[in-house]
């Protein structure tokens, strides 16, 4: 499987019309003046709670590397990690971008199989093929093997950004949004947004919408799970 992800970034990389994207989702963030174990630099410690059993609001980030300038872009969602917000911020991660990267043709996606974006995640698949066809990309799925998520590029951004916001409160949305944006990932700052719209856990296709996109998706004949192409046109078998 690592073999498979180094063949592929070899390919692309020789290609002007692949552009290559390290996806991933980070642990939700409580907020509220919780101890997340940090430390911080000042003349008295801050103030912080022990423990987070109250009720609290939480904010899940989603980040795009794009492998090619190292620009991370982080999106922030609300309510609950699901496939309709991972693919909600790769649409608008496209539309930010589209302009630059009209020369591209596909799109190479590395992603941990997370259960939200995993190979077999039915409305994930349904929404990557909807946004293939939108945007008349190949869009090709390439996954790292299990528990072996650090070596997918965005882990590197996520402990910078952790390093960053340390010890400090993230009590509130504007500071979790302002720390992000004031991050520092390889000399240039995250373009970060706030996704605030609520989504549904458990949405899945029925077996007419899942025979409906078939034709759309080409499986590694030996990596059926870990390597996904999804192509605009479908495909007659």
């Amino acid at each position: 499987m690592f073999e498979n992800v180094k063949q592929v970034k070899s390919t692309a990389s020789q290609r002007k019309q692949s552009l290559q994207i390290s996806i991933d989702c980070k642990a939700t963030v409580n907020l509220g003046n919780f101890s997340r174990g940090g430390k911080a630099r000042g003349t008295e410690a801050v103030k912080a709670l022990d423990h987070d059993m109250a009720t609290k609001e939480k904010m899940i980030p989603f980040g795009i590397l794009n492998l090619e300038n190292d620009q991370l872009y982080v999106f922030y969602g609300n309510s609950y990690k699901t496939s309709d917000f991972i693919c909600d911020a790769i649409e608008q991660w496209w539309e930010q971008v589209r302009e630059t990267n009209r020369y591209v043709d596909e799109l190479v996606i590395y992603a941990d199989n997370g259960p939200e974006s995993n190979s077999h995640r039915t409305q994930f698949l349904f929404r990557m093929v909807e946004f293939a066809k939108k945007v008349g990309l190949k869009i090709r799925l390439v996954y790292y093997p299990p528990y072996h998520s650090k070596y997918n590029p965005i882990e590197r951004g996520w402990s910078y950004l952790e390093n960053h916001w340390n010890g400090s409160l993230l009590n509130t949305v504007t500071s979790v949004l302002e720390w992000t944006k004031t991050m520092v990932w390889k000399c240039m700052n995250p373009i970060v947004k706030l996704l605030d719209q609520p989504y549904q856990k458990g949405v899945r296709l029925s077996k007419q919408e899942l025979a409906e996109i078939q034709p759309h998706i080409i499986r590694h004949s030996e990596l059926k799970k870990w390597d996904v192409t999804i192509v605009p046109e479908p495909v007659n078998y």
